[in-house]
């Protein structure tokens, strides 16, 4: 990030410290496949809010990778960094906090990542939903918390990571191996166990707030939740994708389908 964008950020978090309420609706991600913008729910679901912008205006989403690719799923992101070598590195994070499953994960959607069967185990990892996962992602694990939205034109740029190649790798150790995207990168080079770069990850450079009026949310379309108390919901709590990956839960046609690579 530049001083530029750090002072923007930093300016940024002086005005919610007193105001007591996220006022940043927009955020610029610039990954180094394209840039898309996060319009935040900041009144309606204000910790889960707030709580993302402390890791943006610290800069300590700055280096995080998108971790996992699931093309007709679920991109995901914020929680690792990549040191030169695998495993993956696990990046800081502050206290959990509660769940506020009040929007329903549909296409275009950002919500909180947490550990199976924790409701209220949400720090930094987030997910952007490439599909309508209502009926999985509403119920699973008391509902995963949306806390903004992708524009159509924005969600360009997901696709377009979506489209990326994945191969499984331990990036966070066994048991479980990971669906990572990779740039560069062929299933020769993964027959042969070439290493990994940083220029074969995809990497999110940078997080700025980029307008902090709370009525840019307006103009979008807010579809509440779809779980209003039932305990169901396809997948339930069983389709967890296990070990220390278990971050969000996979519905379990979608882990019979992984395949090695995208």
């Amino acid at each position: 990030m530049t001083a530029t964008k750090r002072f923007k950020a930093l300016l940024a978090t002086a005005v919610l410290g007193c105001s007591g309420l996220a006022q940043a609706t927009i955020v610029e991600v610039t990954t180094n496949v394209g840039k898309f913008e996060i319009n935040l729910y900041d009144e309606s679901t204000p910790v889960t809010v707030q709580n993302f912008l402390n890791y943006v205006s610290s800069g300590r989403y700055d280096g995080t990778l998108i971790h996992r690719s699931i093309p007709g799923f679920v991109v995901q992101g914020g929680g690792y960094v990549f040191d030169q070598e695998l495993p993956l590195k696990a990046a800081a994070t502050n206290s959990p906090i509660i769940n506020e499953p009040k929007w329903s994960n549909v296409r275009a959607t950002i919500a909180m990542a947490k550990q199976p069967n924790k409701p209220n185990s949400a720090t930094n990892q987030w997910f952007i939903n490439l599909v309508n996962n209502a009926s999985n992602l509403d119920f699973q694990n008391s509902g995963y918390t949306v806390f903004g939205q992708i524009s159509s034109t924005d969600m360009a740029v997901i696709d377009a990571i979506a489209a990326i190649p994945q191969y499984k790798f331990f990036v966070f150790g066994p048991p479980e191996p990971a669906d990572l995207p990779l740039l560069n990168y062929s299933d020769s080079d993964y027959d042969d166990n070439k290493p990994l770069v940083a220029d074969n990850l995809i990497t999110i450079e940078s997080m700025v707030v980029v307008d902090n009026r709370t009525n840019t949310v307006s103009g979008l379309t807010l579809v509440p939740t779809t779980n209003t108390g039932g305990s169901g919901g396809s997948g339930g709590d069983s389709g967890s994708s296990g070990g220390s990956f278990g971050w969000l839960l996979l519905p379990l046609s979608l882990l019979a389908l992984r395949r090695r690579r995208g």
